[in-house]
């Protein structure tokens, strides 16, 4: 019996290992999801389904990817397992349906929008998906953010928040010292400056030779922190440029920090007085250089550009990021971020309003294959500018016009709000083993709201909603039932999963814990027939493979035929050839702690002596049982037996 419990307990643990290893590679698929790298992402979820880990939610995820990357055929045929699992969010309607009317399957593509309809979804979505008409967000039905006004706007316009070292740069029109003696004519407010905001709250303007009398702003700082790229009007060491009409163009400058103070002003060599290059953004690794330019020669009023940064200070040769990205209209503010995806907005894809903040989708060779609306509430019908994601991947700043004064643009903070999974295990609470098939009810103020069955290795999954109480009501036919109260109040946004796992006690009956059947004996018989046999076979396995610890008394029984002291003697027969049986097909001797003969003293239906009952009648009563007396070590009490 040793040996059985070794080997039961090196398989839990390697049966725990191998579940904390695929959850690590499942929360490595869901950051990259979330932070748009879906092509790394759709190959970690098919791992997760090659390793049967979680499958249904890999198989969604991994759906979810493809629709993102606009990959139809990838997208239906995933979507079409999908849309067959229970209690799955009904968005997955809709998204299969814009699947299939992409591929040129209308039939069917209607008939999942009136599922989508039906199950609840918006009916003008599905007015639209009927009359053809582009769904411009596909963010939407995948990811919510939470935004907020920054506690540091003013009056003023503040836009182009960046956070490096700790610091929140950003540029603002608020009056100081130096802008506060020029007034800029188009808004009637301060020429823009920069400005830090320190952990501590306190604000101040860029310190060094950054702000000019004229507009500064927005920048990036290379990754070691000593270099700075930043926009500015055309003006250097106390000069100012102009084009032909008397223009003076945006230019990006680089400084270099000294003591403490960005210094060392320099013009960069593709800059121009006859037309603008603006809007630096420096990848993460700092080798590449992103900016926005209106020169000649791009698909549009301005244009995305990208230029590799070299060791010695020098550029390599300007890229035009082409017409996947870049449209007739203007491509400004670009930011990538840790995953070295593209965001920035522009006015010629199709949007809410005007400037729309977009994510560019790149395939493995690093070109742009796709172009994503964020979707609303980062967009509106107002101008939506100076995206930047923090490396989490959660959270970060953009800004916009959207209040009531548009000449001046505000700093928003935005945190995604993922979709929350409740998911856990049930297992037994004598040897932890997983129980499948469990029945898993989902109680939202005690009614019954979804329920779901447990897999093979005693998983479940379920989306639930925030903010909200809950109760678990866990039953299975061998167990007593279980009832748990949890909460998805009080949790941070970030959080996408509550674990709550289930243990369920056996019941205490040997005879539905090894399905099992009655086991009777042959008029005046004792012997073990062979559909005995095989009853005590499945008695043997339940005791020494799933409860290694019970243990047990057998009682054997007879009809009322016969005279009293005869049906004794043969009911001890019957539980000791029982008790033989067992014994000598491998149970311990210690198992057994007793086998007894009841004669005809508990029998089971009405036929008694004088009685007149069928043979059928009188076979139920000529019968073995099996009574738990421990499950693990701990004697169960009188009124359990």
């Amino acid at each position: 019996m040793k040996t059985k419990l070794i080997v039961l307990l090196i398989g839990a643990l390697l049966f725990q290992g191998y579940a904390q290893a695929q959850y690590g590679r499942q929360k490595k698929a869901d950051a990259l999801f979330n932070k748009f790298s879906f092509i790394e992402a759709a190959d970690t979820y098919k791992e997760l389904i090659a390793n049967d880990y979680n499958t249904d939610y890999a198989y969604r995820k991994l759906a979810d990817c493809y629709f993102m990357m606009r990959d139809a055929a990838n997208a239906e045929k995933y979507y079409a397992k999908v849309v067959q699992q229970e209690n799955i969010p009904i968005e997955y309607y809709y998204n299969y349906a814009v699947v299939l009317r992409g591929m040129g399957k209308y039939e069917a593509s209607e008939e999942w929008a009136k599922k989508y309809r039906k199950a609840g979804g918006d009916g003008k979505l599905v007015r639209e998906l009927k009359d053809g008409i582009q769904q411009t967000n596909l963010m939407e039905s995948s990811t919510q953010y939470e935004i907020e006004e920054a506690p540091f706007n003013t009056k003023y316009s503040d836009f182009g928040a960046y956070v490096h070292g700790g610091q929140v740069y950003f540029v603002s029109a608020r009056p100081t010292a130096e802008n506060s003696k020029k007034i800029y004519s188009w808004n009637q407010q301060p020429f823009l400056e920069m400005f830090t905001k320190d952990a501590d709250g306190t604000i101040s303007p860029v310190q060094g030779d950054i702000n000019s009398k004229y507009h500064e702003g927005p920048l990036s700082i290379s990754p070691d922190g000593k270099t700075m790229y930043f926009s500015r009007n055309n003006y250097l060491n106390k000069k100012t440029g102009k084009d032909d009409d008397g223009v003076s163009n945006l230019k990006i400058y680089q400084a270099k920090l000294i003591d403490g103070m960005w210094q060392q002003i320099t013009d960069l060599p593709f800059n121009s007085d006859d037309y603008s290059v603006s809007h630096p953004s420096l990848s993460p690794d700092g080798k590449t250089l992103f900016f926005s330019s209106d020169m000649p020669g791009g698909y549009g009023k301005a244009d995305l550009y990208k230029v590799a940064v070299h060791s010695d200070g020098s550029f390599g040769e300007l890229i035009n990021l082409g017409e996947t990205v870049n449209t007739e209209g203007n491509e400004v503010f670009p930011f990538v971020n840790k995953e070295h995806k593209l965001f920035f907005s522009s006015d010629g894809h199709p949007g809410y309003g005007l400037l729309d903040i977009f994510v560019a989708l790149s395939d493995n060779d690093g070109g742009y294959t796709e172009v994503l609306n964020l979707g609303k509430p980062i967009n509106s019908i107002k101008d939506e500018i100076s995206f930047f994601m923090a490396d989490d991947g959660y959270s970060g700043y953009f800004s916009s016009n959207r209040n009531e004064e548009p000449q001046n643009d505000d700093i928003y903070t935005f945190e995604k709000i993922l979709p929350l999974m409740l998911r856990g295990h049930v297992r037994d609470s004598v040897n932890s083993q997983p129980i499948a098939n469990a029945r898993v009810a989902l109680l939202k103020e005690d009614q019954e709201i979804a329920y779901l069955e447990t897999d093979e290795n005693g998983y479940y999954e379920i989306n639930i909603d925030r903010d909200s109480d809950y109760s678990l009501a866990v039953t299975h036919p061998k167990y007593n039932s279980n009832h748990k109260v949890f909460t998805s109040k009080g949790i941070s946004k970030r959080t996408t999963e509550i674990v709550v796992d289930v243990l369920l006690s056996p019941v205490l009956d040997l005879h539905l814990l090894a399905d099992l059947n009655t086991i009777y004996f042959d008029f005046d018989r004792y012997n073990i027939r062979e559909d005995a046999a095989k009853e005590l076979d499945k008695v043997i396995r339940l005791m020494n493979d799933t409860y290694p610890n019970m243990v047990m008394r057998l009682e054997a029984h007879t009809d009322s035929r016969g005279s009293a002291s005869y049906n004794d003697k043969l009911s001890i027969d019957r539980a000791n050839s029982t008790y033989d049986y067992l014994v000598s097909h491998g149970l311990s001797r210690d198992r057994v702690i007793a086998h007894k003969g009841y004669g005809e003293t508990r029998l089971t239906n009405g036929c008694v002596d004088g009685v007149h009952c069928e043979e059928p009648q009188h076979q139920k009563n000529r019968r073995t049982e099996f009574i738990i007396v421990s499950m693990d070590g701990q004697e169960i009490s009188a009124t359990n037996k």
